[in-house]
């Protein structure tokens, strides 16, 4: 714990350092909500189909999804949150003319998870 998943759009793939914001998210995630750094882990989705409004514009996407153990407080929650939104930029160049949509969210893992 915590289990941290960024989903991302096919057509970012060689515009995103992903190793490289795992990295930088890790630290913020033991900063923000009282974590362990050698239980943080990542793993990155490459999306081989996104679809944004009318579907006319190029646009990608990426989510930040964080899973932590329940107890955390929803303000801590919510300044991760809104942290790992602000620290995507830094880690995507997407191609001229692309917007890039960024979300995030941090939630309570179920009560049976378990870990080795």
């Amino acid at each position: 714990m915590p289990q941290i998943t960024v989903d991302y759009s096919a057509s970012l793939e060689e515009d995103f350092d992903r190793r490289g914001l795992a990295l930088a998210l890790h630290p913020l995630v033991v900063e923000t909500v009282d974590a362990r750094l050698a239980a943080c882990k990542t793993r990155t989705r490459r999306v081989e189909d996104t679809v944004t409004g009318d579907g006319t514009a190029d646009d990608a996407l990426v989510h930040i999804a964080v899973d932590l153990l329940a107890g955390r407080a929803e303000e801590s929650k919510a300044r991760l949150t809104e942290a790992a939104v602000a620290l995507v930029p830094q880690f995507v160049r997407p191609a001229e003319g692309r917007v890039l949509h960024v979300s995030a969210e941090v939630r309570d893992l179920d009560p049976s998870y378990r870990a080795l």
